[in-house]
């Protein structure tokens, strides 16, 4: 198998091309600040995790900005500082100047002249126009969880993705699903046969755990998405 076999990349947004932890961490300081015992990066960002993944389990068709604030308000709850709502959409609304990875946009750019590119994201089209603007390219379809009514990693997400890329000539043998979420994308895209490139991201520090995680496979991984433009680019010999 190789990079250059695939004729469309469906993307993970945040996390993958976006720096998802810096403007999580940084939208957040507020109320770890105001946390009455203060916790570590993992802490923080496995608590998030843990309210979030609850939540588009709860309410797979609430709106991805109305979750990311009642998430904050859950958060608050459970760390002894509860925050206004007002507060809570404050946070919710932070999500569109979250900034992509400094490797991201190039990448996206040459990737841009080899594939189609489309995104498979947890989040509502709202937001997502925002992050658009900042990505440098313009995508070849965009499905989210609004879209679709569910939120990653169900496999109705995957499947939805699947067939509006069918609907436009592309089979799933030519499509390679690149994300850095191992429970979130690389878990069900095994599960339906999808092919995978982890983006990880994580660079040596604590990442997904459990039952979920230790089940992921993937095809690829590269480090950054400039190492993955990288590797394509010295596979064509380019």
């Amino acid at each position: 198998m190789k990079l250059s076999d695939f004729q469309a990349l469906t993307f993970d947004c945040y996390g993958t091309l976006i720096d998802w932890e810096t403007g999580l961490l940084k939208a957040l300081q507020g109320l770890i600040t105001c946390s009455p015992r203060r916790r570590t990066r993992e802490e923080v960002l496995g608590d998030y995790g843990l309210h979030e993944q609850e939540q588009e389990h709860f309410s797979p068709t609430m709106k991805y900005s109305q979750l990311l604030a009642v998430v904050y308000k859950r958060l608050g709850e459970n760390w002894g500082a509860p925050a206004p709502w007002e507060e809570c959409a404050t946070f919710a609304a932070s999500l569109k100047m979250w900034e992509p990875f400094p490797d991201t946009v190039a990448a996206l750019k040459y990737l841009k002249s080899h594939y189609k590119l489309y995104v498979l994201s947890n989040v509502d089209n709202e937001s997502f126009s925002h992050t658009a603007r900042r990505l440098g390219v313009r995508f070849d379809g965009v499905m989210t969880a609004e879209d679709i009514g569910s939120y990653k990693p169900s496999l109705r997400n995957f499947e939805y993705m699947l067939g509006r890329l069918q609907s436009q000539g592309i089979e799933k043998s030519r499509i390679l699903h690149v994300a850095q979420s191992l429970v979130h994308d690389h878990v069900p895209a095994r599960a339906l046969g999808l092919a995978s490139c982890w983006i990880n991201r994580q660079h040596g520090r604590i990442g997904a755990v459990g039952e979920a995680a230790s089940r992921a496979r993937y095809d690829f991984t590269f480090a950054t998405m400039g190492d993955f433009a990288e590797a394509h680019r010295q596979e064509i010999g380019g």
